[in-house]
């Protein structure tokens, strides 16, 4: 099974993708985590990416290609991998392609998680963050028991500078500028699937599966 996820900030990618990922027995591929990785260990990737990633801007596409190139080269993906985060360009996907041609091991399914930009705004502005431990709660959906305070670990909790309503914006407005064209891209090529993520996780997630297990 070889499946890409799609949609914006918030929509529920991570969720979905780590479940997927479970149920069918492949690896998830989070960009971002790798990309984290590589800034941490001090690869000539990680130095490339870190400034782009300081400043919450995406990584330019030659990068990112490079970074999921090497990382399709691990044999735990050899039965399959669920993408999340990549591709988020024509030109990446254009590679993606490239590269699982050569293997003879094309995409199966693309899954859109579609949601809206008041749901993605009030999905992330409402997060906070564990300063101390890293648990991620929300004041509206998963709030702590005393407003501010880590219930794991009783220090103070805080807004990512990603997660003002400024930013998210920002980000939804390259989103929609780079990334919503694959949409045409892969519906062309008859492997998208779009899915309402507004609803329920467990709705969404029955959702998902449907759309993954028919390949």
């Amino acid at each position: 099974m070889r499946i890409v996820l799609l949609g914006p900030p918030g929509a529920g990618k991570g969720t979905q993708s780590k479940i997927l990922s479970a149920r069918l027995g492949v690896p998830q591929i989070v960009i971002g985590d790798i990309l984290k990785a590589q800034v941490s260990r001090g690869t000539p990737l990680g130095v490339a990416a870190k400034p782009y990633l300081d400043d919450g801007k995406l990584v330019p596409d030659p990068v990112i290609i490079e970074t999921i190139h090497e990382r399709l080269e691990d044999p735990d993906t050899d039965k399959g991998f669920v993408l999340d985060g990549f591709p988020r360009t024509v030109p990446q996907a254009i590679a993606l392609d490239t590269t699982l041609a050569d293997a003879g091991t094309p995409l199966d399914v693309v899954i859109e998680l579609v949601v809206g930009r008041d749901d993605v705004v009030r999905r992330l502005s409402g997060r906070r963050v564990c300063s101390n431990c890293g648990h991620i709660w929300h004041v509206e959906f998963d709030p702590p028991t005393v407003d501010g305070i880590c219930d794991v670990c009783g220090h103070d909790l805080i807004q990512r500078s990603d997660d003002n309503p400024e930013t998210i914006i920002r980000r939804l407005g390259e989103y929609a500028e780079k990334t919503v064209p694959l949409t045409d891209f892969y519906a062309a090529q008859g492997k998208l699937v779009r899915i309402d993520a507004a609803g329920t996780p467990e709705a969404v997630t029955a959702a998902t599966i449907a759309a993954a297990e028919p390949y």
